[in-house]
């Protein structure tokens, strides 16, 4: 497991109450984001909605942030990120906001503070394409969707 040092930015000091992203366990690979709303935020069934974390981050070269739903949310509430995951690249230095959508019937309520979202670091390479005439054969060939199952 590698560990990384990456700078962290608050936006606005009225949010310094929130914690910075972090792990709940000493085996998790996602850190909990917080909803940096100032009033509750209403999810309406079926609309996505922009969610602020009140966060920038500056991520080294060759490392993106992954942003996924929490697993409670999306079983118990029906709460999903439609974007799943989303990434946040390296030179990226915005805000970090979460795209959270109610796949429930009732509008479900955003509170500050709350953890929406999870946030896993990971490295990635660059490729560099070559172009062939063939490619190696396998045992699975071009065999599709659910191919592997029978």
């Amino acid at each position: 497991m590698d560990n990384i040092s990456v700078r962290i930015f608050r936006i606005s000091d009225e949010f310094d109450d929130l914690p910075l992203p972090s792990y709940m366990t000493e085996g998790s690979a996602g850190m909990d984001l917080y909803a940096a709303v100032r009033d509750t935020l209403v999810l309406e069934p079926m609309r996505p909605s922009l969610v602020p974390t009140n966060l920038k981050i500056e991520l080294p070269p060759g490392f993106e942030a992954q942003i996924r739903p929490r697993s409670g949310l999306a079983f118990r509430d029906k709460i999903t990120l439609p974007n799943s995951p989303g990434t946040i690249d390296s030179d990226y230095r915005g805000e970090i906001k979460v795209i959270m959508l109610n796949l429930g019937t009732e509008p479900f309520a955003v509170n500050r503070g709350d953890r929406i979202a999870q946030m896993v670091i990971s490295r990635y390479s660059r490729v560099t394409w070559q172009e062939s005439d063939s490619l190696a054969d396998t045992s699975r060939g071009e065999g599709g969707f659910g191919s592997t199952g029978k």
